[in-house]
């Protein structure tokens, strides 16, 4: 199976012929071979990008003209729906069960995106009865949209809906671990009637075609989702430029239990927040900070829980936990285990791979209990199923050892304590934060992180505001007083 590019309205090679191989996660073996793209391929992606805002229709679209595209995209998703969520199963290693939530999500995107843009109000300012000022969005331009290979084709259309919502044709770069769902897009586009050029899609390798997206001076807003280290060097990148960032990164997020919670459901949520997603999801709960007083009972149910998650083919329906995206980050997730033993953290679950699955990249839900804040794995993101847990004594601890990393993207709290949430609230350094709930997303507010987890919010007009420019016209309805400079006679 051969994977190309989307310029133009039209599928195309490497200029140089370049590819690379795709594998399968849960046997490693090769099924894909796809375009390897350079500046040369985003070059002419931009230009036909660029070509269609200056020139094309797309961007001087009445509102509800755009949405209407969009919400032909959604539907055409739909009818895809159970070969978008089988390509995504065998791309990533996701559970098909996981994989088919979301293939929904992506047309609830577009849907959603849609709306937002027809219903979006423009703010106007009456300064009495002298002056009236109103803000016009103005779509900033060629949009280069970066995303991640965890769940792939939901993260591409949480940025392209927006993008092309505002009125911005964009440009593409998917993850070239899980490439395979973003071939649907281009007969999705043109069947919901998006016009030729405002969809481009340029496959590689970050290091080269992300990083020529990133530096064309065409491209004046970079939206990136993944991990820390890079987003750091695409800011580096993009200072020249002074372009517009929105950079969702990565996390560490603390799951709270204090001992009036419901410890039932807290359980629940922990095991699902590290677990679901094969833990490969950047607002996992990995560090679970419970109170000393049921902090042994608690580990003991979640170690017995983990034992029971089922891992398997992820094209089984029963699986839970699938396989993880590469025999690279695999072997990452590996080694913080072992870290986490020599550390001294105590091995309550899990920690290698499953005897029945001899191929692929597989490992069982790992527990680790006595963490400390001083190792590793308490605060270095693992992005696998690994779970931290700490004890603590007291709110103030908790919250100590909640903001004792580099990272802010999410936090769960459960407690019954009703001013305990809020103190708790005001002082988690977190971007987001869900009390007495698992990670059940609002598509209105905003999403993103502090410290190392990001910067800019995305969700809702949050998102619009990444991919408009505001414009603010004065206009005087009444003679306004001038300084009259230059009237007097020459000294």
């Amino acid at each position: 199976m051969n994977l190309e590019h989307y310029i133009d309205g039209a599928h195309v090679p490497s200029v140089s012929g370049a590819t690379f191989t795709a594998l399968e996660p849960a046997t490693n073996r090769p099924y894909l071979t796809v375009a390897a793209g350079g500046p040369e391929d985003v070059s002419a992606a931009v230009s036909a990008a660029r070509k269609a805002f200056t020139d094309g229709p797309w961007p001087r679209m009445m509102g509800e003209e755009r949405a209407a595209v969009l919400r032909a995209i959604a539907a055409a998703i739909e009818t895809r729906d159970e070969s978008i969520a089988a390509l995504e199963c065998r791309d990533t290693g996701l559970p098909i069960a996981q994989a088919r939530g979301q293939a929904r999500r992506a047309a609830q995107n577009f849907r959603f995106f849609a709306d937002v843009i027809t219903t979006l109000g423009e703010d106007v300012y009456r300064v009495g009865s002298a002056q009236l000022n109103y803000v016009v969005r103005k779509p900033v331009g060629v949009a280069g949209l970066i995303t991640p290979w965890n769940t792939p084709f939901m993260l591409e259309t949480w940025k392209l809906a927006p993008a092309l919502a505002a009125g911005c044709p964009v440009v593409l770069k998917p993850a070239e671990w899980s490439p395979l769902s973003a071939g649907l897009l281009p007969e999705i586009m043109e069947e919901a009637g998006l016009p030729t050029g405002v969809f481009n899609l340029v496959h590689g390798i970050g290091e080269e075609a992300g990083a020529a997206l990133v530096a064309h001076p065409d491209v004046p807003v970079i939206s990136f989702t993944g991990e820390t280290g890079t987003g750091r060097t695409i800011m580096r990148a993009a200072a020249d430029g002074l372009k517009t960032l929105s950079m969702e990164l990565g996390g560490k997020s603390p799951l709270v239990v204090f001992d009036d919670a419901d410890l039932e459901r807290a359980l629940d949520a922990a095991v699902f927040g590290v677990f679901s997603l094969n833990g490969e999801r950047c607002t996992a709960s990995s560090r679970v900070l419970v109170q000393d007083t049921v902090y042994e009972e608690f580990v003991t149910r979640l170690a017995a829980r983990a034992t029971r998650v089922r891992v398997g083919s992820p094209d089984d329906p029963a699986t839970e936990l699938g396989a993880l995206i590469h025999p690279e980050h695999h072997a990452r997730v590996m080694e913080y285990v072992r870290t986490g033993v020599e550390e001294g953290a105590r091995l309550v679950a899990g920690g290698s791979r499953p005897e029945a699955l001899p191929d692929g990249n597989f490992l069982a839900a790992t527990v680790f209990a006595d963490v400390t804040p001083g190792m590793r794995i308490f605060q270095e993101e693992i992005f696998g199923p690994v779970v931290c847990v700490t004890p603590f004594a007291t709110e103030t601890e908790a919250l100590e050892l909640a903001n004792a990393t580099r990272y802010g993207l999410a936090a769960y709290l459960w407690t019954n304590d009703l001013r305990r949430t809020h103190r708790l609230a005001q002082g988690i350094e977190a971007g987001m934060l869900w009390v007495n709930s698992q990670n059940v997303r609002d598509l209105r507010t905003p999403f993103g992180g502090v410290k190392a987890s990001g910067l800019g919010r995305e969700g809702g007009r949050h998102s619009i505001d990444v991919y408009t420019e505001s414009h603010i016209v004065h206009l005087a309805t009444e003679d306004l007083p001038i300084p009259r400079f230059g009237i007097a006679e020459p000294a």
